[in-house]
């Protein structure tokens, strides 16, 4: 461990040790259900230079009157559009930090708790950041193309063409894969998140409209085309999300400051070249899991252990490579219970002052 790395684990330890007290003394685990009125972060106004919305990337496609859903003659549409959210604190001089949420959520992923504490979206703009908040191509506001359903429907396609719609569910997809608990309904004892809440983590689910094969992502471009158009930013992603920024950099690398992945899906270690390696090694990259990672998950794929042993394989290369990547759990702070969302856990601001710290120690406080 360098002595960057060293200080920002000191910082988390420091910060983990305040929340484990806090936590302990609301009796964390309680399934006892809380007023979102009562707790509400008492911070002051938020007080920004401005906000607002827009999209990045899409084409423009023409499409037959069946394919448009027979609402009109044939007609040209845009598809692969990204939507962006953002908010720009007065002031601000750091570097503008662009969150991308995981699978089958939306940007709502990185807003208020589903226990109605500040999320990392605000906090980081209260910390002077610029943030903008996307909705993945095919989720949410963020538009996909109709047309295989819609040629499905009216027999033009055979229906196995038609995109498999991905949504993770509530028992195995959320409580056991998020590593909340071991088994469904069990919670961890010391798990961070709000239990009482987990009702308003499964209205956050939203379908996948893309379906689970898209290569290439439509987001993998629309993410380094918004660094570019923001004159530089720190891609920070989780879970599906987690390697998007990789092959955003292998795309365009030249407004990507700096990557945090948040208990990336994977790291790809074994599937980019040595020439993209070389390629990544020019981007600062910190690498963030939870705990429980050794937890059974009743989800094919690999477990979160595995994922962990393929981004510790990927920090390898990239430092043969002479780059910097920083992999850590939230364990090695000594502090335990960190879930898979952990920007939703209980001590989800101390996480985001990790994160927060890494990036001053990287990339410097002022934008550039």
């Amino acid at each position: 461990m360098n002595k960057s790395d060293s200080l920002v684990a000191r910082r988390l330890r420091s910060a983990m040790l305040a929340t484990a007290m806090l936590a302990g003394a609301l009796g964390v685990g309680s399934a006892a259900a809380q007023n979102l009125r009562d707790i509400r972060p008492s911070e002051g106004p938020l007080v920004l230079e401005s906000r607002g919305s827009f999209f990045v990337g899409g084409e423009q496609v023409d499409k037959t009157a069946v394919e448009l859903g027979s609402f009109g003659p044939d007609d040209r549409i845009t598809i692969n559009q990204m939507y962006v959210e953002y908010m720009i604190p007065d002031g601000a001089a750091k570097v503008p930090v662009v969150m991308v949420h995981g699978a089958t959520l939306s940007g709502k992923t990185y807003d208020t708790t589903p226990d109605g504490r500040m999320g990392w979206y605000e906090y980081f703009v209260r910390k002077s950041h610029p943030v903008y908040v996307v909705d993945q191509v095919g989720r949410a506001r963020s538009g996909f193309d109709q047309s295989a359903f819609n040629n499905v429907r009216a027999g033009r396609m055979p229906p196995e063409q038609q995109p498999n719609l991905l949504r993770l569910a509530d028992r195995f997809g959320s409580w056991t894969n998020f590593r909340i608990g071991p088994e469904p309904g069990k919670p961890f004892p010391q798990t961070q998140f709000p239990l009482e809440a987990t009702d308003n983590l499964s209205r956050q689910s939203v379908p996948d409209l893309l379906g689970p094969s898209r290569a290439p992502n439509p987001t993998w471009k629309a993410l380094s085309d918004l660094a570019l158009q923001i004159d530089g930013a720190v891609l920070l992603t989780h879970s599906q999300s987690g390697p998007y920024p990789l092959q955003s950099a292998l795309i365009d690398a030249k407004g990507i400051r700096g990557i945090v992945m948040v208990e990336p899906g994977t790291c790809n270690a074994s599937v980019h070249t040595d020439d993209e390696i070389a390629v990544l090694a020019k981007t600062p990259i910190f690498i963030l899991f939870g705990d429980y990672l050794s937890s059974p998950t009743k989800l094919p794929g690999p477990t979160w252990e595995d994922r962990y042993n393929d981004c510790k394989a990927f920090e390898d290369r990239v430092d043969a490579a002479k780059g910097d990547v920083r992999l850590m759990s939230t364990v090695e702070t000594g502090v335990r219970g960190n879930s898979h969302m952990m920007m939703m856990d209980r001590n989800n601001l101390q996480i985001a002052d990790l994160i927060l710290a890494w990036i001053d120690e990287k990339l410097g406080s002022e934008k550039p």
